[in-house]
Formats: structure tokens, sequence, C-alpha cells
């Protein structure tokens, strides 16, 4: 061990038992207690009279707070289970004969117009699709499945009659 680092030791350690004399020297005084000062009889009668009617008027108003309401219901339990009346289906009257009833329309859509310029004029052709994924190219005057007929044919719209109840019906370019 050098001399350096045993003067080191040695000066630390005086230190620490200087530190642990000082405080093994220190005592702590005891509290002084007072006497309990003497209670007056007569400011503690007046002091219960005041309790006595602080809490009469405690009872009064106790006797006419709004009693809790009980809870409506257990957040803990099911309720009981509210069966409702099933609705029995009522059958539908009877339409008209089904073979006098047109068959529903097919969904059609206009998808474009094509023009053709022709020494006579332009020729248009609408191009319609069905839900089956038919593309149908119709120019004026052709039937569309036997059921409609091109009456006309604008820049934004073609007009069909239907062949069956004679209604019209237009479409339109979206």
């Amino acid at each position: 061990m050098s001399p350096k680092r045993a003067t080191a030791y040695v000066g630390l350690a005086s230190v620490l038992a200087a530190w642990l004399a000082t405080a093994a020297g220190l005592t702590v005084a005891p509290a002084q207690q007072e006497p309990p000062a003497p209670v007056s009889s007569a400011h503690s009668q007046q002091l219960a009279e005041e309790i006595q009617v602080q809490a009469t008027r405690l009872r009064e108003r106790l006797a006419v707070a709004p009693v809790p309401r009980q809870p409506s219901r257990n957040p803990f339990a099911f309720g009981p289970r509210i069966i409702t009346p099933t609705r029995r289906a009522v059958a539908p009257a009877p339409a008209a004969d089904p073979a006098d009833a047109p068959p529903p329309e097919p969904p059609l859509q206009l998808v474009g117009v094509a023009e053709r310029r022709t020494d006579t004029g332009t020729v248009r052709t609408a191009m319609i699709t069905a839900d089956s994924d038919e593309l149908f190219m119709l120019s004026e005057g052709e039937t569309l499945g036997g059921r409609y007929r091109v009456t006309a044919i604008s820049e934004t719209g073609v007009e069909l009659i239907d062949l069956v109840t004679g209604a019209s019906r237009r479409l339109v370019l979206r």
C-alpha cells in the first residue's frame, strides 16, 4: 500500500470517528407537558346544551328529508325476460290472374351512344347492358329481347317502347 493511500484511509477514519462522537453526544430534551386547564362546569354545561339543540334540529330536518329511492335495477343480475307476442303472417290477398300480369321490367342500363356519319345523315347506335352481362347494340327501329323497340336515340339517352304493355321507358347515360 502506498503512503498516500494509507494517509487517505487514516484521514477518512478520523473524520468518521469525529462525526459519530458528535452524534452520540446529542441528547433530546423531553417535551414539557402542561397540566390540563381546569374545565369549568358552567362552560361545559352550556356546551352540552348547545349540542342538544343542534341534535334536535338535525333530527327534525332528517324527519322531513326525502327517503332515498330503492334501486330500480340490479346491474349485476339479469332482469326478467319480456316475451312479446309473435306476429302471425297474414296471407296476401290473391292478386289478379298471374297470367294477365305483365312480366317485371328487366334492369337495363345505357352505357354508351355511338355515332356514324353517312350520306343520309348521322346514325346513332345505343349500347345497352342487362343483368345477364349481355351487351346489346341497337339502332332505331330494332327490338331488344323481343320486349322493347327502340324509338329514338339522342346524344344522352334512348327511348324504348314496351311491346307487352305499350309503356314508354327512357334510359339515360350516367
